[in-house]
């Protein structure tokens, strides 16, 4: 077992080792915990998870654009029984495969089952499938990494890549990223067994067993459902650079690609000719055409970036693992010949190009790779390579305090200028964010040896597990102003009618379609909103017309100039487009005239 403590470099302060060795005792004394067993190291890792991911699940708004469309997709399948088409609206999404719709109607269907009171338009519900997915993705992590580490070091470096602050994100949202990394992982875990288990080159383990190719295929088959082409992408660019290697491509017959092949295409077969017949071919067209080859032809949906985009943010995305894990690309590349360090290095940098090269930036990209980075970072430390003595080393450690310190003066400041208020619930454990961050830094730059670095690591991970609850939970809650379609929405429950119709002119973001229903009219013009609003009333029933800001003039001009009585306001802050927005009310109620 390595012991965790201060090094002989470490100064005699007292003011700071004393805290620091205590906090690298509780550090050692739960990683000791957890490497006594399988059982134990799950259900630490699940706790890690868990502790991460959960504040903020259910209070977290719709967060525009993506994730409402998936959501809003997967609750007009169960509102007409279609499991088959995807559509936003009327509008056909042939974008994804149904994986994702499939497991978030699921998901909704249990929570109706259950009695959740209206559970479709609950965005928390649609969002578990990603939580599953992030709480998987760091179980096959640990599976991953013990075809490389020991039982201790594999819990670490699950443990790392679970307190990334991109998973934490993704495990929030109602999209394919989650799923898509748990099923790229578990494909590189069997794929790890079956390339160091080769012509018996390690002989105590021998070639990959049946139960390992089952895990790597069924990777594949749900990683095409949930997201198309990606994981057979990262596998098999991966498996390229490793036959290359070898000179031969034999080794890969201990995953068994016969019977592989025969499980993909059931799992996969089914829905793709169903959509393939009920579509015509469009969804071929849309998904492979526009939507996959318009990302690597162009900067599509606005997001392009240049080249170097995601080595730059990945000090944020993989924090607080990235300052440690960019201290170990020297020891990957003087080890690069070894067995280990070709097997992660191919998984990581063939795909780390083609992302950097595409035009197309989004940052939960790189995402599936991150498992690998995680555990070379810990191969490197458990070989010395993450030796504070180097030179500049401690100041990139120190890299590891920027991410809770800049997030603690940005968010307080948000929160002045946008709600003029303080998250003073949430400053306490954000402060408590940046000390355990700076111990962590402390860790590393006293320390000597591998138990040090352990120390930092954990201490990392502390970090980042009370850093998301003071975020997602007790400071998000705080920021009213990013939360415009939920309280349009509670404008539209408060009205003294049931079910009313409601239109908006101006805001179009998928949130509002999904906090407001599938029926949401989208109103083109101030006449339109007009006459829209004028058929309730006495005899059409009850309505309710929105209007942006920027449409008020339209609207009222259409309405004769005659200013009218909103039911109510909604003044906040567009995330998507990054400016403020105002939106009126105005309904037409039963019994009155417009």
């Amino acid at each position: 077992m390595t012991s965790l403590s201060v090094g002989p470099s470490a100064a005699p302060r007292t003011d700071l080792v004393r805290p620091l060795a205590g906090a690298l005792n509780l550090a050692d004394r739960v990683l000791s915990f957890g490497a006594a067993s399988h059982v134990r190291a799950g259900l630490l890792l699940l706790l890690i998870g868990l502790a991460s991911f959960l504040p903020g699940l259910a209070s977290l708004q719709p967060m525009d654009r993506d994730e409402p469309r998936f959501a809003q997709a997967s609750k007009q399948m169960l509102e007409t029984g279609d499991l088959v088409d995807i559509r936003f609206q009327a509008e056909a999404r042939h974008k994804k495969p149904v994986g994702i719709y499939w497991a978030q109607a699921a998901a909704v269907a249990a929570g109706e089952a259950f009695g959740v009171p209206r559970a479709r338009t609950q965005i928390g519900l649609y969002r578990i499938p990603s939580l599953v997915g992030a709480l998987a993705a760091i179980l096959l992590t640990y599976w991953a990494a013990l075809a490389l580490l020991d039982r201790r070091r594999a819990l670490l470096a699950a443990a790392l890549f679970g307190a990334c602050i991109m998973l934490s994100a993704e495990a929030r949202l109602a999209k394919t990223d989650a799923l898509l990394t748990a099923c790229s992982v578990a494909a590189f875990g069997a794929l790890a067994r079956a390339w160091l288990g080769r012509a018996r080159l390690e002989r105590r383990r021998g070639p990959a067993s049946l139960g390992t190719a089952l895990v790597f295929w069924l990777g594949i088959a749900l990683g095409i459902l949930v997201k198309g082409p990606m994981v057979p992408l990262f596998a098999g660019l991966a498996a390229l650079v490793l036959c290359l290697r070898e000179g031969s491509a034999r080794w890969l017959l201990d995953l068994r690609p016969r019977l592989g092949l025969l499980i993909t295409l059931v799992v996969v077969a089914p829905w793709f000719l169903a959509i393939a017949w009920k579509s015509g071919g469009a969804f071929f067209g849309e998904a492979v055409g526009r939507d996959m080859l318009g990302k690597v032809g162009s900067g599509a949906e606005k997001h392009w970036g240049p080249p170097g985009a995601y080595a730059l943010a990945f000090f944020a995305t993989f924090w607080p693992g990235a300052a440690f894990a960019v201290l170990s690309i020297p020891f990957a590349w003087a080890r690069r010949g070894e067995e280990a360090v070709a097997l992660l290095l191919a998984w990581i940098v063939p795909m780390w190009l083609i992302f950097e090269a595409v035009p197309t930036k989004l940052p939960h990209y790189v995402l599936p790779l991150m498992p690998a980075v995680a555990i070379l970072t810990v191969l490197a430390l458990s070989r010395g390579a993450l030796d504070p003595r180097r030179p500049g080393a401690r100041w990139v450690a120190g890299l590891v305090v920027l991410i809770p310190a800049g997030l603690t003066l940005g968010l307080s400041l948000a929160a002045w200028r946008l709600d003029h208020v303080l998250p003073l619930a949430a400053l306490p454990l954000l402060l408590a964010a940046c000390a355990l961050a700076g111990l962590a830094w402390a860790a590393f730059a006293r320390g000597v040896g591998q138990g040090a670095g352990e120390g930092a690591l954990a201490l990392g991970v502390a970090a980042s597990v009370v850093l998301s609850g003071a975020v997602f939970g007790l400071t998000q809650p705080v920021l009213q102003s990013l939360k415009v379609s939920p309280r349009l929405a509670a404008i539209r429950d408060a009205l003294p009618c049931q079910a009313p119709l409601v239109g908006s002119l101006g805001l179009r973001e998928p949130s509002l379609v999904f906090t407001i229903g599938t029926d949401l009219a989208m109103l083109n013009s101030g006449a339109e909103a007009a006459a829209f609003l004028r058929q309730g009333g006495s005899e059409g029933g009850c309505r309710l017309v929105l209007v942006e800001d920027r449409f008020a003039a339209e609207f009222a001009a259409a309405e004769g100039g005659q200013p009218l009585s909103p039911a109510g306001r909604v003044t906040g802050f567009n995330i998507n487009g990054g400016k403020p927005v105002g939106v009126s009310a105005y309904a037409a109620l039963p019994g009155a005239a417009p």
